[in-house]
């Protein structure tokens, strides 16, 4: 994990956009630096994709400002050093994989080579496949290869590995990884925390149009001070959930799980009332329920 406080590759800065009567974004701060990956968390709704589209230049922002390598987002030499895989992608369905990266990268002046895109993509066995013919999974993995064929300084990722099984993941995974070690800038949108939380320096979380918490995951899992433990016992949930400092408790797989606000007292009283207590773990919560209580608080 590094932290640069080189100049933004993009920025929105007071960012403010309504629909209609719905205000969408309500003056946001964000900040994308090279080498970095940034998620974008926050419940449907909350502005991400909106976030997205005036980084992009795909919408005008009612007030505030939007750069892309510290011009407007509309310019077209800052829109080529830029990578994006969007939800809806518009992709032809006849067209054959290996004619779409060629096409691609013939947009580039100094695109990514052929072989090194596919392999990065995991898209070797597919060149000859029409795009229409594939599975939902393999059309992401074509997407993400288009996204990045063009050697993007900063690259856009909405959503990138819905749809996608453990394997095509853990490969997009490592994928991303290596461009943030060649000094890309990412933004991720997820609903997958596992995935912010595996990948992610930074984690800026929104909720309603806000950012509600922002810093890295450590920072975002420290706004939550809640323990969990779990343990084999003999007393019941019920019991336990009428402790002190318990937020709840119940059973799963055989073991009692208990959310606590403050673990050591709880465990002391659990070694005190079952002397046969067995397999007791203490874990900080995740960005999970961090998340939750954030958008929950801010709610």
């Amino acid at each position: 994990m590094h932290t640069n406080q080189t100049a933004p590759v993009a920025e929105l800065r007071g960012a403010r956009k309504r629909y209609g009567r719905q205000t969408a974004l309500d003056g946001i701060d964000l900040a994308l630096r090279a080498g970095e990956l940034t998620a974008l968390l926050g419940p449907n709704g909350a502005g991400k994709t909106t976030a997205v589209g005036l980084l992009l230049g795909l919408l005008q922002a009612d007030a505030g400002v939007a750069t892309l390598f510290g011009q407007s987002p509309q310019e077209l030499a800052s829109r080529r050093r830029a990578g994006v895989m969007l939800q809806a992608a518009g992709i032809p369905d006849a067209s054959k994989v290996g004619e779409l990266l060629e096409l691609t990268r013939s947009y580039y002046a100094d695109p990514l080579g052929m072989a090194e895109c596919a392999s990065m993509a995991g898209l070797e066995n597919l060149l000859d496949r029409r795009y229409g013919r594939l599975s939902g999974g393999q059309q992401r993995r074509v997407q993400f290869g288009l996204a990045i064929c063009g050697r993007p300084r900063v690259l856009f990722l909405d959503e990138p590995t819905t749809g996608l099984d453990i394997e095509s993941r853990q490969g997009l995974w490592r994928a991303i990884r290596t461009l943030i070690e060649q000094d890309c800038a990412v933004l991720l949108t997820t609903h997958y925390l596992e995935e912010a939380e595996a990948l992610a320096d930074r984690v800026v979380v929104l909720n309603q149009g806000r950012v509600v918490a922002a810093g890295s995951v450590g920072e975002i899992r420290a706004h939550v001070a809640q323990r969990r433990i779990r343990c084999i016992s003999s007393l019941t949930p019920e019991q336990v959930a009428a402790w002190p400092e318990v937020r709840h408790a119940r059973l799963e797989g055989g073991r009692l799980q208990i959310v606590v606000d403050s673990a050591e007292s709880v465990v002391r009283r659990l070694l005190a009332e079952d002397a046969q207590l067995g397999e007791l773990e203490v874990e900080r919560a995740g960005l999970a329920e961090a998340f939750v209580q954030l958008t929950r608080e801010a709610a």
